[in-house]
């Protein structure tokens, strides 16, 4: 499981001396700082510097600190607390499960979810309880729309995850079986259908599903060459039968440590270029998209199809 964010945080219910309640009130009052959670505060900009999926669990751990009896987190409150991204935004409420018949009622910080605890598969956490990684994606399938119920999916089979895929898609389909249906039952099994244990994120996830809703064919993931050089390459995307690679860009790959130790991001700019260059070499077509694109469907299929990719359906509209 992932550990909760390491950002400092402030509890009225740990402030003793009248000092500290008014420090606490000018760095509010200044912006300096921000409430997170019920009486929880963190530096603004340690706050801001978060994910949505680190600022959720931050929320959950003040919930786990403040709820009297134990509880089972659930839906996005255990995504957060196993290291399960979701595409979109996250709720500023925490999600537990409760029994069918305890109508428990949700308050301002927390939602109670009346759809049963008998049967679930659980594992311990803190002193409380979450549901599994298979469990936690079939409850967030039932609810979210496709694309973000394929993005959860995705991360919780992800082969390449720190410390290995959290679950597979056949565990999934195991629990999606023993679920009751109910609404969002169908849409569910779709997504488990169309999940890939190879997305590495899900903006790709994104992508991968916004392609096919366009009318290009399924790509496969993760595509593997060695190119004339030597050097070993990997494609986001890759259409088999068209024999065209996509490479899918965030911004932040030319200015992340991780892409340029020891080298200014101009160097880094100049050797991805001369890897494209040995790539169109190597395929018949060669297509480069930001991450950020997925959020635009016509600028994906006008970037593919004047890259010679070929879709069955016409442009969609604006």
């Amino acid at each position: 499981m992932d550990e909760i964010a390491p950002i400092v945080i402030a509890r009225t219910r740990e402030l003793h001396d009248p000092p500290d309640y008014r420090r606490l009130k000018r760095r509010l009052h200044s912006g300096s700082w921000c409430r997170v959670a019920p009486g929880a505060y963190a530096r603004a900009s340690e706050w801001e510097a978060l994910r949505p999926i680190q600022r959720h669990a931050v929320r959950v751990g003040e919930e786990a600190l403040r709820v009297d009896a134990p509880v089972v987190f659930s839906h996005f409150a255990a995504a957060a607390i196993w290291g399960i991204d979701v595409l979109g935004e996250w709720p500023t409420r925490v999600e537990v499960r409760i029994p069918r018949a305890t109508g428990g009622r949700s308050s301002g910080a927390i939602r109670r979810r009346a759809l049963g605890i008998d049967g679930l598969e659980l594992a311990e956490w803190r002193d409380h309880r979450v549901t599994s990684p298979a469990q936690t994606v079939v409850d967030l399938a039932h609810d979210l729309p496709f694309a973000r119920a394929v993005s959860a999916i995705d991360q919780a089979i992800w082969r390449d995850r720190p410390g290995g895929a959290l679950t597979t898609k056949d565990a999934v389909l195991d629990v999606l079986n023993g679920t009751p249906a109910r609404s969002g039952s169908a849409r569910a099994r779709r997504a488990v259908q169309a999940s890939e244990p190879l997305a590495a994120n899900v903006r790709e996830t994104q992508m991968r599903v916004l392609v096919q809703d366009l009318g290009f064919a399924r790509p496969r993931l993760q595509e593997r060459r060695v190119l004339a050089s030597g050097r070993l390459v990997f494609g986001d995307l890759y259409f088999v039968e068209a024999d065209h690679w996509v490479e899918i860009d965030g911004r932040g790959k030319y200015l992340s440590p991780q892409f340029g130790t020891g080298r200014d991001p101009a160097a880094i700019v100049i050797d991805e270029k001369n890897r494209e260059n040995e790539i169109r070499r190597e395929v018949r077509g060669f297509s480069r998209l930001e991450a950020t694109d997925a959020d635009h469907p016509r600028r994906v299929y006008d970037i593919l199809t004047r890259d010679g990719l070929r879709s069955r359906l016409p442009r969609p509209r604006g």
